[in-house]
């Protein structure tokens, strides 16, 4: 049997069209408990809602006063089959949540603020915050899952904390998520969105480094720093609905980058990119936030000559792969090189590889936040590399290269 509210200080107010729901006291929905409205729910002011149960909201939803819960197994959930507006003057603090509403393609109306600490249950209907203003805030730990074309949030979604985090973006009933990871600052407060639309107009695809052969067209993403965060990887999904076929064209591995517009330089620049076709993502460490998309590079025609990595290590003193190696024909000098395990924690960088035994050969050096010089385990890493060119219009360019590295330290 299901155990009986605890508190409960509630005005029901039932007049016809204008029935509703409204709390103007306290209203405590315990565990095991359950609490349901088929009518509009208005938390008025002075009304102070605490759900560690599960709450049914059938109908619209009002948040005037306090919204929270005490501990972490309230489930609130929005299931209708005609609109609901989820408005108020005061954020809504919910632990899990769920999405559920067959009524059209973005049933859920966002204009007030809510705040997913938990788990978001994207079952059925998008989330429409770019047309009704609202925020949708997931703390550190928060998830989400069911993510479909079917069901996301439509507009900006905010995202607090370290951990690393998929957005569950889209844009005209398609879900085209955007990712960070590794971020190293407590106070990171990250915010991203997706645009179904051509960037040309405000942002000129003509306008580009020289490696950039061909810029997305269809489709691109803002990734925006509004805490303190410094660098970061980000992740880009493709899809064939929606990303032109001329970038997804095979080969795919070495010439589908992520490209960021620089506000300083007025211009689209290469941030490098590794794929995964299997996920259909791309992905690469930036230094700065901004404007994203998907872009084919052809580093054949701009570079002053071949650059050659060799991306296994095996250091156990027999003369082959003892050493990450790059080949770059002694015509570029100053390369840098940041070499990551699994977790995104930096094990290796130097700006001038290569330089007076300034090689990565499995051990753990540099600005590190793992112990200095200890043989690192076995597996797979990431490398980004680095260096400054001048282009065939004497333009001073810079290239970036991410990829996998495996190394074997045994």
């Amino acid at each position: 049997m299901k155990k009986k509210i605890l508190y409960i200080a509630i005005l029901l107010l039932s007049t016809g069209l204008h029935a509703q729901t409204s709390n103007e006291g306290t209203l405590y929905v315990s565990e095991d408990t359950e609490f349901s409205t088929l009518e509009r729910f208005n938390n008025l002011e002075t009304g102070n809602f605490f759900n560690d149960g599960n709450t049914f909201i059938y109908n619209h939803f009002n948040n005037d006063g306090v919204i929270d819960f005490y501990n972490e197994t309230g489930l609130t959930q929005f299931i209708g089959s005609n609109p609901q507006r989820i408005s108020g003057g005061n954020a809504s603090y919910f632990y899990n949540v769920l999405f559920e509403n067959n009524s059209e393609n973005a049933p859920f109306q966002l204009s007030g603020e809510i705040n997913i600490a938990g788990e978001s249950n994207f079952s059925q209907g998008i989330v429409d915050n770019d047309n009704y203003g609202g925020n949708i805030i997931f703390e550190e730990k928060a998830h989400h899952i069911n993510t479909s074309n079917a069901s996301h949030v439509d507009g900006y979604v905010i995202h607090y904390g370290t951990e690393d985090f998929i957005f569950p973006v889209g844009d005209q009933s398609f879900y085209r998520f955007a990712g960070t990871a590794e971020i190293q600052n407590t106070s990171s407060i990250v915010e991203a969105k997706y645009y179904l639309e051509n960037s040309n107009e405000m942002y000129s695809q003509e306008s580009r480094s020289d490696i950039i052969q061909v810029i997305n067209k269809n489709e691109y993403w803002t990734i925006e720093n509004i805490g303190e965060t410094e660098e970061a990887f980000i992740t880009l999904s493709w899809s064939d609905e929606t990303t032109p076929p001329e970038i997804l064209a095979t080969p795919r591995e070495e010439t589908i980058h992520i490209v960021r517009w620089d506000e300083t330089e007025n211009r689209w620049i290469d941030e490098g990119g590794i794929v995964n076709s299997d996920n259909q993502t791309v992905s690469t460490m930036v230094n700065n936030f901004g404007i994203f998309t998907l872009a084919r590079v052809d580093e054949g025609e701009s570079l002053p000559c071949q650059i050659s990595v060799y991306n296994a290590v095996t250091p156990n003193g027999d003369g082959v792969n003892d050493y990450f190696s790059i080949n770059s024909e002694s015509c570029i000098e100053n390369i840098s090189v940041e070499i990551y395990n699994r977790w995104g924690v930096k094990v290796f960088e130097t700006n001038n590889y290569g330089k007076q035994g300034d090689l990565f050969d499995g051990y753990s050096r540099g600005r590190l936040t793992v112990n200095k010089d200890e043989q690192l385990p076995t597996g797979t890493y990431f490398y980004i590399l680095k260096f400054d060119y001048e282009s065939s219009t004497n333009k001073l360019e810079t290239y970036k290269k991410a990829g996998y590295l495996y190394l074997n330290g045994n």
